[in-house]
């Protein structure tokens, strides 16, 4: 059933972005393998449709990646929902960091789930924008950056879980030093066309390393723009 949107009736959405569409996808989701209804009810609140190009919205709802700019896409649902999924079900975070802003769906999902976000994005244009949505929705939670994502953001470490939401060709060893003991990576890895999405844990007997399925990201690039 529905809930009320505590939204602008813009921010909510009508026809093809309406509620009726999220709660669409959410059974799609569902049907799909997501299981954890947190993550659900988030999907089905969250305006996908703020996060993209208005000549896009019509297509928010639907289980595909999108481009947003600069060679980067907004995740297909099912993505943002497994690695969220993948990220708090052993244990919920409170500290998460997040590789990779660009649109900020990612994010925000993650911010309405968690005490707080930290962001980091190497494209400028990308983190304004996505800012400008924080703000909308007032997600007071979030704290973001512009940088090498690579690097993490070694200021506010340890964190209790990481998410990468670009494929490298191999886990960086600085976003694995700043995870806290007993915690959580989650991220694509693996050139195009092989890339796996895994989760890495940190235990007494060291990383245990889980595969959780083929995937398609765009690269993890360094350096800023």
């Amino acid at each position: 059933m529905s809930r009320p949107s505590r939204y602008d009736p813009v921010t909510r959405g009508l026809g093809m972005t309406s509620q009726r569409a999220r709660d669409r996808l959410v059974e799609r989701l569902r049907a799909e393998g997501i299981r954890d209804r947190r993550v659900l009810d988030v999907i089905r609140e969250l305006p996908r449709h703020l996060f993209i190009d208005e000549a896009l919205a019509s297509r928010a709802y639907e289980d595909t990646a999108l481009p947003i700019g600069h060679g980067q896409t907004i995740s297909q649902p099912w993505v943002v929902a497994r690695m969220t999924e993948a990220l708090i079900e052993h244990r919920l975070p409170r500290h998460v960091l997040e590789i990779g802003t660009g649109s900020g769906y990612q994010c925000a999902v993650l911010a309405r789930l968690v005490e707080q976000v930290r962001t980091v994005e190497r494209i400028d244009e990308l983190l304004r924008n996505a800012r400008r949505h924080f703000r909308k929705l007032g997600l007071a939670n979030i704290r973001s950056r512009h940088d090498d994502g690579r690097l993490g953001w070694s200021d506010e470490a340890p964190f209790d879980a990481i998410i990468v939401t670009a494929a490298g060709a191999e886990l960086e060893d600085a976003l694995l030093a700043q995870l806290a003991p007993e915690g959580c990576l989650v991220a694509p890895v693996g050139p195009a066309g092989r890339q796996s999405l895994l989760r890495v844990r940190a235990d007494a007997d060291g990383w245990q390393r889980e595969s959780l399925g083929a995937v398609s990201f765009v690269p993890l690039l360094g350096g800023t723009g």
